[in-house]
């Protein structure tokens, strides 16, 4: 399961990050992110009524995409998110979730910033790295970091943006994690048409970047 995931994560190079107040708000735009062809969406625990809005997106966009937990902090955190339907999960940092997540045969996507953070990570059996809060080095850091760890699949996090998404990518990372520069309102209720223009905007970079078969 765990190199299915990460193969189809490279593949589809974008992952959609939903955190809001407003559970419905967030349903209507992760259904609406499925619609417009972004598989991959990290739905963060801090979100209203967070479980509920996995299980939905999930059941309403069924084949069409994979829902996971994020900010998953604690064993009890991928009991819970696993219960509500996540299938991966994601987290800010190097906690006990990414070995618990492990056990269970679950993709973990572990947050993690320095060398020793991202070995770690890689250690305890991580599926990729989430490199967090990525606005810290840019792409450059990301670079820099895959000088001497080639072969760990790092997805960005944090203030990608269209062009900051292209050169990361370009850089070598497996994916991005894209939240508020894609999700902008639309998780408190705003315009959806908007939402979808973002997306295709993002989905463009990721064609553009996507690995061949």
């Amino acid at each position: 399961m765990n190199e299915n995931f990460l193969n189809d994560l490279t593949q589809e190079r974008l992952l959609a990050i939903i955190r809001g107040s407003d559970a419905d708000a967030a349903i209507r735009a992760g259904v609406t992110l499925v619609e417009c062809g972004i598989r991959f969406l990290e739905v963060s625990l801090v979100t209203a009524d967070a479980l509920r809005v996995i299980g939905e997106i999930q059941r309403l966009g069924g084949d069409r995409c994979m829902i996971g937990a994020g900010t998953v902090l604690t064993r009890d955190d991928v009991a819970r998110a696993a219960d509500a339907g996540a299938r991966f999960m994601v987290t800010p940092a190097v906690t006990d979730s990414v070995a618990e997540s492990v056990a269970r045969g679950i993709p973990v996507v572990a947050g993690a910033l320095t060398p020793t953070e991202v070995l770690t990570a890689v250690g305890l059996g991580a599926t990729a790295v989430k490199l967090f809060p990525g606005s810290v080095g840019g792409p450059r850091y990301l670079k820099a970091l895959r000088e001497p760890l080639p072969l760990v699949p790092f997805v960005p996090v944090g203030g990608v943006t269209t062009v900051a998404a292209a050169e990361y990518l370009g850089y070598g990372a497996i994916a991005v994690g894209i939240g508020s520069p894609l999700l902008g309102d639309s998780v408190r209720g705003g315009d959806l048409d908007e939402l979808r223009s973002r997306a295709a905007a993002f989905r463009a970079v990721a064609e553009e970047s996507r690995p061949s078969l």
